[in-house]
Parts: structure tokens; sequence; C-alpha cells
């Protein structure tokens, strides 16, 4: 399946206040009416939404569209429709290391990677088709939308396979900063698989048996500083789960300052359906206080170690200044 995620309107055609989707029609579905194919596409809006907005600006192959017509695979469907209010996030994108073959970013924290529900506008891949107009950047890992640190981009396509297969086969080394709810001393690791929790919220991970669907999950923890309650963690996974050092450190009875899943999913779920003054009394921080500090990876074309270091955001700065 070929999915091309919203992109910025271009100004030449599109008002500033719309945004684009586009999706290749699969073999699969081969015989199917636009409309029921776009409903598959995008299954949160309704059959007469989507009738409408067909029936405004949809195109399949560049030539108008109506809901009954019947596509082929192998079409591209193309359409627009009103942005939705976007919530307020950074788009400032600092680079920290230029390669031939690669950026080092500096993602700030409340920036999501990809368009999703809330975001389209506001997202890694439109500031980076801001800031880098001339190339086609491909992000090579995920940071969560609330963490902020290093982020490795390939600038060519054959970077990119290499480096996403460097994540793939476990040859990148990342290093994380957290400061944790509790006095956590020394060091150890977490080695406990990771599968969905199955609660309110269907994002957040649980340590799950392999037995019970788990996959495995290592990490290694150092704990760096103590202040009172709370401690700064250094982190090391060793796999690449979902939510993996959140979920550890709960695990452990650390849950990371200003996480809003790990513990409590009902506070997340409030977040997300009223915002932030729904849930001010109930978090101690604004956002979670997880910073990619660091990765080291083999070079796309020489092999040979590199790496690319963040400094502590600065919000979490002052945390940690607060606290001590």
């Amino acid at each position: 399946m070929l999915y091309i995620p919203p992109a910025m309107p271009r100004q030449s055609d599109s008002p500033a206040d719309m945004i684009e989707y586009a999706f290749v029609v699969e073999n699969e579905c081969v015989g199917w009416r636009l409309d029921h194919f776009l409903m598959k596409k995008i299954p949160r809006l309704s059959r007469n939404r989507l009738q409408r907005v067909i029936r405004g600006e949809c195109w399949v192959d560049g030539r108008d569209a109506k809901p009954a017509m019947i596509v082929v695979p192998g079409q591209k469907v193309t359409f627009r429709r009103p942005a939705p209010p976007e919530p307020d996030a950074p788009r400032t994108l600092p680079v920290l290391v230029t390669d031939e073959e690669y950026y080092g970013l500096d993602k700030p924290a409340g920036i999501a990677m990809h368009p999703t529900a809330k975001y389209h506008h506001s997202t890694i891949t439109s500031v980076m088709r801001e800031l880098f107009p001339s190339e086609a950047l491909q992000i090579t890992h995920r940071l969560d939308l609330e963490t902020s640190g290093a982020l490795l981009v390939a600038r060519t396509r054959d970077s990119a396979i290499k480096l996403k297969g460097a994540f793939a086969k476990r040859r990148v080394r990342k290093r994380y900063l957290a400061v944790v709810h509790g006095a956590l001393v020394g060091e150890g690791v977490v080695d406990a698989p990771l599968g969905v929790a199955g609660g309110l919220v269907r994002v957040k991970m649980g340590v799950k048996t392999v037995a019970e669907g788990g996959q495995p999950a290592r990490t290694r923890w150092r704990a760096l500083q103590t202040f009172g309650n709370h401690a700064l963690v250094e982190c090391w996974p060793e796999t690449g789960r979902q939510h993996q050092i959140r979920c550890h450190l709960f695990h452990l009875g650390f849950p990371i300052v200003g996480d809003k899943l790990y513990p409590d999913e009902t506070i997340f779920a409030d977040y997300q359906d009223h915002g932030w003054e729904t849930i001010k009394d109930r978090v101690a921080f604004p956002r979670q206080a997880l910073h990619a500090a660091g990765l080291w990876f083999p070079h796309p074309i020489t092999g040979v170690e590199v790496g690319i270091e963040s400094p502590l955001a600065s919000d979490l700065s002052a945390l940690l200044a607060t606290l001590s």
C-alpha cells in the first residue's frame, strides 16, 4: 500500500486553510466505488462527508471525480478539504550536523513527526519541506510528539535505505535522558517484553510475556543525579519498541515526569479530548520529560560509526534547576 501523507498546500492553487490528501489504489480495491475506497483510507470521515468532499475538490489521475465512479489499481486519488483547527506547535528545526548523506536535526517537543488527526501543517515532514524545498528528505526513525532531541534524516534514497536498515538491525546506539518521579539510584537493565496493554487508550503499551503477545524489549539505565524525590536517568534502549523507555521506567516504579499515559491513561484521554486545562492539576510538567540526547550509527557510505548529539532541551534544563 502506498500512502502519500497530507502535504502543505501549494501556494499557486490551494488556499492556506486547505489540506491535500493523496492515495494510490491498491490491487485489493479493484472494482470499488470511489467513495468506498476513500472510506477505507479515512474511516473517521462518514460516507456523506466523503461524498461532499468528492463533489468539491477531488481528482482521479488529475480528472474530476464522482462518488460512484469505479477505481482501478494504480490510480492516484487526490482531494482537498478544509483544514480543521490545529493546536499550536513549534516550527523550528535546528540543524545539529550536516553531511552529504544525512542531516542531524534537533526536534523540539510538541511537534508531530507525520500528519495526524490533530496536526497537518505543523509536522516534521511539513517543516522539512519548507526548510529544504529542493531536497526529498526521509525520516529514518521516530520520536514521540512530546520527546525532544536528536533526529536523523536521510538526504538520498540510498542513504535512507541503509540508515533505516541500521535501525532495523539494531546497529544504532541511542542515548536518552529522562527526569523521573522517585529517587532512583544505581544502574541496571530492564529486560521485559512489551505489547499493547489493551486498556482505554489503544496506543498504550504494557509488559507482556511472549506468550501473551509481548515483543522482546531491553533497556539499560543509569541514574545520573537525584533531586529529592526525582532523578535524572540515562537510558540506552537496545530494542526499539513503541514507548519503550516510558513503559520500562514505569515498570521499574519510576514514571517519567509529565507523562500523561504512564501510569494513568485517564489523564491522557482527558488531555486528548479536552486539553491541558483539564489535567494541569494532575500532571507535574506540561510534557513528558524525555530527551533523545544522542545517536551513533554507521555512516551510510563509509560504514564508520558517526554520531549526533543534542544538548538537553531548555525546558528540561529549567525543570532540573527548579528541582535542585
